[in-house]
């Protein structure tokens, strides 16, 4: 699998496991809510600084962004 789907499948399960909006997180990682929506989309390829943000408004590690699912 594309590694920018598999970081935005794990994006949008822990948001929404987070019950979090796009905007919501996009506010806590301060980012726009239109990157957001395209990293879940995988159509965004996030630098390592942007999954970073991503990860510590979610509260994981960055890793966890990185993972496939088994």
């Amino acid at each position: 699998m594309d590694i920018r789907k598999q970081v935005g499948i794990n994006v949008k399960r822990l948001r929404e496991a987070r019950h979090l909006s796009q905007e919501q997180l996009a506010f806590e990682a301060e980012l726009h809510r239109t990157y957001i929506s395209g990293a879940e989309r995988g159509i965004r390829n996030p630098t390592v600084a942007i999954v970073a943000k991503i990860a510590r408004a979610l509260s994981v590690t960055p890793d966890q962004l990185l993972r496939t699912s088994r």
